[in-house]
């Protein structure tokens, strides 16, 4: 099943987006794709659900705005340099264990909104990345059992401000919470869709000019171990999102650096995952 919210920025509904790329107007199940929705088999209660009432779902134009295809999880919790090749344009060390960081909740949004760089930014970059959804309590999580604990996968753009990222002091935090810095779907596509999240291609182009492509593949930690790592150091609850890093070809990387500007377009996708476009805008105080 494909999850999706859709309508104005604040007002999003609930939706499935079918196989043949109908999108259809759930808002009848009753529930949100929420920490409850995700903890208490709604996905299974929907798919049920769906089977003696999709006749009477309201079919969702095309034209219609896709938003984050979850509300507001507890947390966005991060892994930093987790593809070795990545590791290596940015000059650090392969890290030995998962390097974490939180990114902010309120840099969330739509797949297909606008990015807009920060005040005061002088080098804001681009990351597509897998992310993870969360579908049930996770502490202390075995590897072995990590995938129990997963609702789904989505498309997320781990958009980043290296200077403020790695030139002031502090953690990681300050480069990477920017309001809009964020953009996550089209849809969550539920475990079931995709066997294996350890081998997925995926992609971003800066202006129809390919910058990232590469493969889950060269994962330093996959799904499970990060899944399994994090649940060692805090609980996850469900609907909370694992981004997990970025694939070499950042602008950070490049020679010379690269970073976004005002009118570039990002269009990034996962295998299976879908594709999303953000516009760059500058900030307006």
């Amino acid at each position: 099943m494909k999850l999706i919210r859709f309508g104005a920025e604040g007002n999003e509904q609930p939706g499935v987006q079918l196989t043949d790329g109908t999108k259809l107007d759930v808002s009848a199940f009753g529930t949100d794709y929420n920490e409850e929705f995700f903890g208490n088999n709604g996905i299974e209660k929907l798919s049920a659900w769906l089977g003696e009432n999709q006749s009477s779902c309201p079919k969702v134009s095309d034209d219609v705005r896709l938003g984050v295809p979850l509300t507001r999880p507890s947390k966005i919790v991060c892994v930093g340099l987790n593809y070795a090749q990545h590791a290596a344009e940015a000059g650090m060390e392969v890290p030995k264990e998962p390097v974490l960081f939180f990114k902010s909740t309120t840099a969330l949004v739509g797949p297909n909104d606008d990015v807009i760089i920060p005040k005061n930014s002088t080098k804001s970059d681009w990351e597509v990345e897998l992310a993870i959804v969360i579908g049930k309590k996770a502490s202390y999580v075995e590897e072995a059992n990590a995938f129990d604990h997963v609702a789904g996968y989505v498309l997320h753009n781990d958009v980043s401000e290296r200077a403020f990222q790695i030139e002031r002091s502090g953690q990681w935090c300050k480069g990477k919470g920017c309001d809009t810095f964020a953009p996550v779907g089209p849809f969550i596509a539920t475990k079931d869709e995709i066997p294996n999240p350890n081998n997925l291609n995926l992609w971003l182009k800066l202006n129809g000019k390919m910058m990232q492509n590469s493969s889950t593949s060269d994962f330093i930690f996959n799904v499970q171990h990060v899944v399994s790592h994090i649940s060692q150091f805090m609980t996850l609850l469900p609907g909370d999102i694992i981004s997990t890093g970025t694939p070499f070809g950042v602008g950070l990387g490049l020679t010379p650096p690269l970073y976004l500007k005002e009118g570039d377009v990002m269009e990034l996708g996962i295998e299976g995952l879908g594709v999303s476009r953000q516009v760059c805008k500058n900030y307006q105080g």
